[in-house]
């Protein structure tokens, strides 16, 4: 059996009608030309959409493989556990050259009875915004659901929305049930449970590429709706420089930001996989002797069995360290 080591997989592209360029000229994606690439996932373990090994010996293995043949080696004991064969988070990037759909996700009890999927609790951590930029995470006053639906039929969703003005650096925590929108010109890092179930609550009366509008599914928003009361999903933080940085800490992950000047030593002997999701700058991953060069738009699986790793970086790094505490 091969020895596991960091892990860089094949990015899946999927290509949107409100999705453009710059997974291209910001992350450095082999996007084909002319066309509009709204998602990147880099880490799946999704029947439809496995990940696929990029780097060294174990190349062209899929992620499902992997964890059928390594098991608590690859996820940790407890987390093979809890999920079995079964992935439990989905890593992507996210390109809105055009708004996106107004839409919601269902929590895990919603979604196992309906789909046989987890919940689909997320975060965003905004790589990239254009001037003026914005996007809408939650309501900006207590409201029903009926108002939602009243506000829905009639275009006028948008009123009820909390809508904020973006920039680089800025994140945002989404727990399943929370209404969201990325707006024009945002491009995102995007760390969630393994789920793909949305529920579209507005459109803007888009069409498809056959010229039928977009579905809607305002019953089972409904029903996964977390309404009542204002939400405020920024957050709020300051960073430490070589240190990390705690941007979400809850029951399906947890999420530093980690940005450095100088290299680094950080130990993960806790018995989970790690997820480094590179979103600025580059480093090499040093461990057991071996060397990983990460740059931008790289994301990097760590197996559970690796339990402390050198960062070394010449001009400085920023990012995402995810894991499930």
């Amino acid at each position: 059996m091969t020895k596991l080591y960091p892990l860089i997989f094949e990015s899946i592209y999927k290509q949107k009608l409100w999705g453009g360029r710059k997974l291209s000229s910001h992350l450095g994606k082999n996007i084909p030309p002319q066309t509009r690439c709204g998602e990147s996932w880099e880490v799946s373990g999704l029947p439809s959409d496995d990940s696929v090994v990029k780097n060294g010996e174990l190349a062209g293995t899929s992620l499902s493989c992997l964890l059928r043949v390594y098991q608590e080696i690859l996820i940790g004991k407890s987390l093979y556990a809890r999920f079995g064969n079964r992935f439990p988070l989905l890593v992507k990037f996210i390109d809105a050259e055009d708004d996106l759909s107004v839409q919601v996700h269902p929590g895990d009890v919603l979604a196992g009875l309906k789909h046989d999927s987890p919940g689909k609790t997320e975060m965003w951590y905004v790589v990239h915004a254009d001037p003026g930029a914005t996007l809408s995470a939650g309501f900006n006053r207590p409201v029903s659901a009926a108002q939602c639906r009243e506000h829905a039929a009639t275009g006028r969703v948008d009123d009820i929305l909390n809508r904020h003005a973006v920039a680089a650096g800025d994140a945002f925590f989404l727990p399943a049930g929370r209404i969201h929108a990325i707006g024009r010109g945002v491009l995102v890092a995007e760390i969630q449970q393994a789920s793909d179930v949305t529920y579209r609550i507005h459109d803007y009366g888009r069409v498809d590429a056959d010229g039928r509008p977009r579905a809607l599914d305002m019953d089972n928003a409904v029903a996964a709706l977390d309404v009542g009361s204002a939400q405020d999903c920024r957050i709020r933080y300051q960073e430490i420089l070589n240190a990390p940085t705690c941007l979400v800490q809850c029951e399906h992950f947890t999420t530093n930001l980690l940005a450095c000047s100088e290299t680094v030593v950080r130990n993960y002997a806790f018995d989970a996989f790690v997820i480094h999701v590179c979103v600025q700058g580059s480093y090499a991953i040093d461990y057991g002797g071996e060397r990983l060069d990460v740059r931008a738009g790289d994301c990097v699986l760590i197996p559970a069995a690796i339990e402390s790793v050198i960062l070394a970086t010449a001009f400085g790094f920023r990012i995402l360290e995810c894991f499930i505490a």
